[in-house]
């Protein structure tokens, strides 16, 4: 794996954390880190880019999660705590989307797999989804997609 690999960044950056003593942040870092060896572990790979992009999303979407769950019980600073992660962790996914760039793809997405109203749902998504992954939240992104099929 090449040091230019997004895991060989977040050991960089790891390594930094650690020297300046940043313990939130190396903490986040090491759950990262740990996500990633689980992974290869458990299913016997080496994760690639896109591997840890999706991982990186779905650890994203889990805090964001906890974050209004912990809100809604009034435990503002867990909530503070989760909110800290996902800065940390959307450092290393890709720039977001804008609402048109979005609406541009899943356009082309649609016209590219033929679709003709909800049947073609899943076509689309899957053809979505390489694309999109870490750029966009995929439930906002299928929310577009069912609007523009339905009509």
């Amino acid at each position: 794996m090449s040091d230019a690999s997004l895991t060989g960044t977040i050991k960089a950056a790891t390594k930094a954390a650690m020297k300046a003593r940043d313990k939130e942040r190396l903490a986040t870092l090491r759950l990262i880190q740990s996500e990633f060896k689980r992974i290869e572990v458990d299913e016997r790979i080496e994760i690639d880019n896109d591997r840890a992009l999706a991982v990186l999303d779905k650890m994203v979407k889990q805090r964001r999660d906890s974050a209004n769950q912990y809100s809604k019980a009034g435990r503002d600073e867990l909530a503070a705590r989760e909110d800290a992660e996902i800065a940390v962790i959307q450092e290393y996914l890709p720039t977001p989307l804008a609402a048109e760039e979005l609406a541009t793809l899943v356009d082309a997405a649609i016209a590219s797999v033929d679709a003709d109203g909800m049947a073609a749902m899943g076509a689309v998504m899957a053809a979505l989804k390489p694309q999109l992954q870490g750029r966009a939240d995929m439930g906002e992104v299928s929310k577009t997609v069912k609007h523009k099929l339905a009509g």
